[in-house]
């Protein structure tokens, strides 16, 4: 996907970090491609990055505004449209990772067609999807799922793919959402198949490969969610991966946005992820705990790291943070 950049990243006017998901990973992961951030009136979220109009932001080189928010439903907000028809007339293209297309949100379209600007949909499924064979496939696949929606599985996986690659392993990061298909610059966004083909789907994400190639794929919601839950399985059943790594994040007891059901525990996730894994990989086994420590200080979060490896008997590292806990993890996760 051949993406038109420098970025404008656009934060609507969200309140909640959390569904600022796809503006920080392309901050964290593609900062390259990023020049500035933009609010709507009334959102809180920043990414300490340049504020910037959206005049401004081209007069700096940028050449498309990116949504940068994902809340629950993926529907384009009717206050954004404003905002967005700003940037079409400072001559930004749109780039849009949410379930609605830009062309059916009002005025976009007729605007983009008029001002010769291009309406750029990331969360496109592929026009054709196979069912799912179930069959095995050569090469190595590591599959990050996590105990809730937003806590660190993309992260988890890009550190990974990058460790791997550090070590001289043949690695690829597979992206399944709309945020890992921007920064990888394809992908599949898995939660926009059509249900039957969603494990097919996620076997030609990763297709045959050299015996030592490993595929590190992007995990996608949670196996415990009460709206998200049939996605994962059906990643989790067409990945068919070697590992698994869970994640999840600290202090996080309430699943977020649904505040009537638990976070599950990482031994929760691991016991019914391997369970259901065994499905189409036998052998699949767990190389450790991914934990998201960033409300904690350092010392807090090591302490953490260390007191949750010691209950669980698994590597447990922060990805972001590294150090010999992330080590141990990628250890734990190559060994073969």
């Amino acid at each position: 996907m051949n993406l038109p950049s420098p970025y404008l990243l656009f934060l609507g006017d969200t309140a909640d970090a959390s569904d600022a998901k796809t503006a920080f990973g392309l901050r964290d992961w593609a900062p390259e491609r990023v020049v500035a951030e933009w609010r709507a009136p009334g959102g809180k979220v920043t990414l300490g990055l340049p504020a910037l109009s959206p005049a401004e932001a081209r007069a700096k080189g940028a050449r498309a505004l990116v949504i940068g928010v994902a809340p629950v439903g993926g529907a384009i907000a009717p206050a954004w449209i404003p905002c967005l028809l700003e940037a079409l007339e400072a001559g930004l293209d749109l780039v849009s990772g949410m379930h609605t297309p830009l062309a059916d949100a009002p005025g976009l379209a007729a605007a983009a067609e008029r001002l010769g600007r291009r309406l750029i949909d990331v969360r496109r499924p592929p026009a054709t999807s196979p069912v799912a064979t179930g069959l095995r496939r050569r090469g190595m696949r590591l599959l990050t799922v996590g105990a809730d929606c937003a806590l660190g599985k993309k992260y988890t996986a890009l550190a990974l793919a990058r460790a791997f690659k550090a070590r001289g392993v043949d690695a690829d990061f597979r992206a399944t959402g709309q945020t890992g298909i921007m920064i990888a610059g394809g992908g599949v966004p898995i939660d926009a198949v059509v249900a039957d083909f969603v494990a097919g789907a996620a076997e030609q994400l990763s297709p045959d490969a050299e015996h030592d190639h490993w595929d590190v794929i992007e995990g996608q919601g949670s196996l415990f969610h009460p709206a998200y839950a049939g996605v994962s399985l059906g990643l989790l059943h067409g990945s068919q991966p070697d590992v698994v790594v869970v994640c999840h994040e600290a202090g996080r007891m309430r699943m977020s946005g649904y505040p009537a059901f638990r976070t599950p525990t990482a031994e929760e996730v691991a016991e019914l992820t391997l369970r259901l894994a065994r499905r189409t990989n036998p052998a699949v086994r767990c190389g450790g705990l991914s934990l998201n420590t960033s409300k904690l200080s350092e010392p807090e979060a090591r302490e953490l790291l260390a007191e949750r490896s010691a209950q669980t008997g698994l590597p447990c590292a922060d990805p972001i943070r590294g150090g010999p806990e992330f080590e141990r993890l990628v250890d734990a996760c190559l060994d073969r």
